[in-house]
């Protein structure tokens, strides 16, 4: 026990200490040490075709994945293979503002917060010597870690394994998973290379308790997915002098957020567990600086999570609720009108405006038909010029595509544009569709009863894993035309944005997670709980590993 705690707890402090925030060239310096690391391991010595630094592709940094494998020799027939998968990519260390220069130093940064002024729960896990702090040592190096610790051991005992063991690292996690969906190309071709059957994948991201007084440790067999449904919104410019003879767009963007955020009738609910409602992530208008005058558009996206809806569900629930907003935007503005005309003493006339609300694929394919070749022209044009614009991310082009598009329309009245702006990560679940998935859960439910009796809290499962992950990457249920909502309502798709669906259909692993066990993932006092991330995480994972390919 002690060795394995001593060596992954080693391991997790020499990852963390190499800075590799998202988008950064740190991603690299990250892959560069672990490359190194897996290369100074007897086994890969002797076959460095097993170990790969594969470059991202369709991809605008510079940035790579490390991949290695170990085949087992107790059944060399036996090609069922099992991936270890986890990220090296952390989030900023903004955050640690007077502190940001020990981020990625534990050692130093637990000194150094022992001068600080903390919250009672923070400072008494700091000073019991049992919790970890740092950026990156929680979400996820010490799952990395864990993983890395597995895969040398059993380069060492090839013999224990009868089947294939594949650690896989990706880059780019926190933004825009470009790493894990470059590696599923480099899986596909190992699979075609070597005959290699995935029956599983455990990831190892971490976990949270889900409230104050949650003490279980939680192992989830599936994740949530995530879209980002956007609205573009359309107003009537008038002079502030004259508010009311105009229709400000902010001013349905505020209902839309109201109708839209925090909404629990928007819960996915599914399997008999509850995602968190959608939350507005942006809201803001195109004008380009201070003028009298009313903003000609808004903009306002959400996180959405899922668990059995589909995109094309959700974009049936959001018009939906788009109308409402609108209507009440509009039912609102009159009210107020007409006080306003009862005090200014002024005659009232109930205002014109109309609920509007017209999905993305239907505004496009309405511009095709009106305006023909001349549209479609101008659009590739349009898009390929704005391609040049580095600063712009997928949402903020997608915006600016539909703006441009908006321009095209012959009725102008205000309206509301739904739309996707960024990448949709499909749900991921357990369910026993077929071997592989009753295997996994079985292994996974016969290793926690092993090794519970060695751990005082709860190891509990669940189904979704609560946050985003790269497990989203990897398997897929969505039919075509669930995907389809997704391509023809994403105004960059094939410039800007680009997923193949079909590399996850070709994978198509079922995957669970067992990860380090900590409080504060992107915050300030990022923490770990030492026994359960660097000992218990890595004993379970090896019994799952034992039951599948053992």
């Amino acid at each position: 026990m002690i060795a394995t705690r001593n060596e992954v707890l080693r391991l997790t402090d020499e990852l963390v200490r190499v800075k590799s925030v998202v988008d950064t060239p740190g991603e690299i310096d990250a892959a560069n040490k672990l490359y190194a690391f897996i290369s100074s391991i007897p086994y890969f010595k002797e076959r460095p075709n097993q170990l790969i630094q594969s470059k991202t592709v369709d991809d605008e940094f510079d940035r790579y994945n490390v991949l290695a494998y170990v085949e087992g020799t107790k059944d060399v027939t036996n090609k069922k293979t099992l991936i270890l998968m986890g990220h090296l990519d952390t989030v900023g260390i903004e955050d640690y503002t007077n502190l940001e220069d020990v981020a990625c130093s534990p050692t130093e940064l637990m000194e150094r917060l022992k001068d600080e002024l903390l919250p009672d729960l923070v400072k008494e896990q700091l000073l019991s010597g049992e919790w970890y702090f740092g950026r990156g040592v929680l979400d996820m190096k010490s799952g990395v870690a864990s993983h890395l610790s597995l895969l040398k051991y059993y380069a060492e005992h090839p013999e224990e394994l009868s089947g294939n063991l594949i650690f896989f690292s990706e880059c780019d996690e926190e933004v825009s998973s470009k790493g894990v969906l470059s590696g599923l190309k480099d899986l596909k071709k190992w699979k075609q290379e070597h005959g290699f059957e995935y029956i599983g994948l455990i990831n190892s991201d971490f976990v949270a308790p889900l409230h104050e007084e949650d003490v279980n440790r939680y192992i989830y067999k599936g994740t949530v997915g995530k879209l980002l449904p956007s609205f573009f919104i359309t107003g009537a410019e008038t002079h502030v002098g004259s508010s009311f003879e105009g229709l400000d767009p902010n001013y349905i963007a505020a209902e839309l957020t109201r109708q839209i955020s925090y909404n629990p009738d928007l819960c996915d609910r599914h399997l008999g567990e509850t995602p968190a409602p959608p939350v507005s992530l942006k809201q803001t208008d195109f004008k380009p600086n201070y003028t009298v005058q009313t903003a000609l558009s808004a903009y306002v996206y959400f996180n959405f999570f899922v668990q059995s809806w589909s995109p094309k569900d959700v974009l049936n629930k959001l018009v939906e609720q788009a109308e409402i907003a609108f209507e009440s935007a509009v039912n609102s503005l009159n009210k107020r009108y007409e006080r306003f005309c009862e005090i200014s003493e002024q005659p009232y006339k109930p205002l014109p405006w109309k609920p509007r609300v017209i999905l993305y694929e239907d505004m496009t394919k309405q511009l095709k038909q009106e305006h023909g070749e001349q549209f479609i022209q101008h659009m590739i044009s349009f898009k390929s010029e704005l391609l040049q614009d580095k600063s712009l991310d997928t949402r903020m082009f997608a915006a600016r595509v539909v703006e441009e598009e908006w321009k095209w329309m012959k009725d102008k009245s205000p309206a509301i544009i739904l739309f996707y702006s960024s990448l949709y990560s499909p749900c991921l679940d357990l369910t026993g569709k077929d071997d592989k998935e009753v295997n996994l859960e079985a292994a996974l439910v016969e290793a926690i009863e092993t090794i519970q009796p060695e751990y005082a809290h709860p190891i509990v499962t669940k189904n979704y894993f609560p946050f985003i992950c790269d497990m989203s990457c990897v398997a897929i249920k969505d039919d075509e035309e669930g995907i389809r909502a997704v391509t023809e309502n994403n105004p960059g798709w094939g410039t800007k944005h680009y997923v193949d669906y079909q590399d996850i259909r070709d994978i198509n692993v079922p995957a669970i997670n067992i990860g380090p066990y900590g409080y504060d993932g992107h915050k300030r006092y990022e923490r770990m709980e030492i026994e359960y991330s660097t000992v218990v995480v890595p004993k379970i994972t090896k019994e799952v590993i034992r039951r599948l390919i053992g």
